[in-house]
C-alpha cells in the first residue's frame, strides 16, 4: 500500500487530477466538470493516502472499496485511477467516445479499478452496505468508501440504505458527501429545501464528521477519525466548492454538466498551471 504523506505532494497530485479532469471533458465536448473539480481533493486523499489498495491487482479480495454513487463526476474518477497507475493516463482522451472502456459513468467490468458500475443517482450507499456487511460476515477487515453529491440526498433510497447501515453497525464503512451546494437545477436548498445534512445523518445513527472538503490536511484527520469509530457508520460531511480550481466554474450551477469552450479551455489549463 503506497501512503503519501506531504500536504504539498497530495495537493500536486489534486491539481494534475483537476487538469486532466478539465482536458478529459473539453476533449469529449461532453462531461460533468463541476462536481468532478469539487471531488478531486477527497478522491487524491481516499487513493493516495487512505485506502488500501494496489493498482497492479485491481480485483484483490482484501482491497478498500469505493463507491462513486455520483457517477456522473466520473472524469474525477477516472483521473484519480490513471494517476494512482490504473491504466495508462492517455486513456483519458477516450472519455465518451464510442467502444472507449470510458464512458459517462463508470463500468466496473470494464475499468480497472471501479469497483461499482453507478450512475443512476441514490442507489450507491444501498451497493456499500453490502459490501461492508460481507466484509464483516467474511471477517475479510476493508473498508468501503461511498461518495454521495449533496443533490443526490434528496433521494429516499439514500435515507433507507442510511437506516440500514446503522441498523448492522457498519463501522467499516464511511460515507462522503460533496456538499458544494449546487445541483443541476441550482442551489439544493432553492431545489428541495434541504439543508442541516449533518443534523440528519446523527439522526439516522451516522457518527458524522464536517470538514472542508478542499483540504487536504483536514481530510486526512477526517478518515483517519473514521477509521476509530466502533460500532456505526460515518458520515463525513466535506464542505466543498462546485468547480473549485478554475474561477469561472466555481459556485456556479451551469458547470454541473457542460463542457468548455476552446477558450475557456485554455484559461482553465492556465489558471491550474497546467500545460495544453
Amino acid at each position: 500500500m503506497m501512503k503519501i504523506t506531504d500536504i504539498n505532494e497530495l495537493q500536486k497530485i489534486a491539481n494534475d487530477i483537476r487538469i486532466n479532469i478539465v482536458k478529459t471533458v473539453y476533449n469529449a465536448q461532453s462531461g460533468h466538470p463541476g462536481g468532478s473539480l469539487s471531488c478531486a481533493d477527497i478522491l487524491t486523499v481516499l487513493y493516495f493516502n487512505q485506502m488500501n489498495i494496489n493498482p497492479n491487482e485491481p480485483k484483490a479480495e482484501g482491497r478498500d472499496r469505493l463507491v462513486l454513487s455520483k457517477g456522473h463526476s466520473s472524469p474525477a474518477l477516472y483521473s484519480t485511477l490513471a494517476k494512482r497507475g490504473y491504466f495508462d493516463e492517455k486513456d483519458l482522451d477516450s472519455f465518451r467516445k464510442i467502444e472507449s472502456k470510458l464512458q459517462g459513468h463508470p463500468d466496473m467490468n470494464k475499468v480497472p479499478g471501479v469497483d461499482m458500475s453507478s450512475g443512476s443517482l441514490g442507489q450507491g450507499l444501498s451497493v456499500a452496505n453490502g459490501m461492508a456487511l460481507s466484509s464483516k460476515m467474511d471477517s475479510m477487515g476493508y473498508r468501503v468508501y461511498c461518495i454521495l453529491g449533496d443533490g443526490e440526498i434528496e433521494e429516499g433510497q439514500v435515507w433507507e440504505a442510511a437506516m440500514t447501515a446503522s441498523k448492522y453497525k457498519l463501522d467499516n464503512l464511511c460515507v462522503i458527501v460533496d456538499n458544494n451546494n449546487l445541483q443541476i437545477d441550482g442551489n439544493i436548498k432553492d431545489v428541495k429545501g434541504l439543508n442541516r445534512i449533518e443534523e440528519k445523518f446523527e439522526s439516522f445513527g451516522f457518527k458524522v464528521i464536517p470538514v472542508d472538503g478542499n483540504n487536504i490536511e483536514q481530510l486526512i484527520d477526517a478518515f483517519d477519525r473514521a477509521k476509530m469509530t466502533k460500532e456505526m457508520p460515518t458520515a463525513i460531511i466535506a464542505k466543498t466548492v462546485k468547480g473549485k480550481g478554475v474561477s469561472f466554474m466555481e459556485n456556479q450551477a451551469g458547470w454541473h454538466g457542460k463542457a468548455p469552450n476552446e477558450e475557456q479551455f485554455k484559461l482553465a489549463i492556465e489558471e491550474l498551471g497546467g500545460k495544453f
